[in-house]
């Protein structure tokens, strides 16, 4: 008995307690997976621009494939998307062109881009290839630390 309280006076603070106790042991590793989580993105930083996004038109899907391949073999990426069936206008020797393409998204360390725009150049059947990079401002911080990891500088 607790402090001249009855047996029935002390059942509910008593299921009470069990129940939070219970709650408490079970809510501990969720709790425990959202802190660390919360912890782990507060603590992440990105420096503004570290890494960019980079588009290519290539003619057709072979020469998508092969640059690619090669971007990625020589790590000056860490992922290309290879993006099907665009359609492109554009004025060339001055008319007014129209082509299928595709389109070639490439995700890199913004110092890599002058070594990867040789490499599309070198590359690329087209007289005038497009190398055109974005600086990234922010992302989801575990990608693009996957992207600095194995893009090296």
């Amino acid at each position: 008995m607790l402090a001249g309280l009855t047996a029935a006076e002390t059942a509910v603070p008593l299921k009470a307690l069990i129940l939070t106790l219970l709650l408490a042991v079970f809510m501990l590793p969720l709790l425990r997976t959202l802190g660390l989580r919360a912890f782990s993105m507060a603590s992440e930083t990105y420096v503004s621009g570290t890494h960019s996004a980079a588009f290519v038109t290539c003619p057709n899907d072979t020469v998508a494939r092969d640059l690619a391949r090669g971007i990625v073999e020589k790590k000056l990426a860490a992922c290309v998307n290879i993006v099907p069936a665009i359609k492109s206008v554009y004025e060339w020797q001055g008319k007014i062109e129209e082509d299928s393409e595709v389109l070639l998204m490439i995700k890199t360390r913004s110092s890599k881009v002058p070594a990867l725009a040789e490499y599309v150049r070198s590359n690329h059947p087209y007289e005038v290839a497009e190398v055109i990079s974005l600086p990234i401002e922010q992302g989801n911080p575990p990608y693009l630390r996957w992207i600095g990891d194995t893009v090296p500088e």
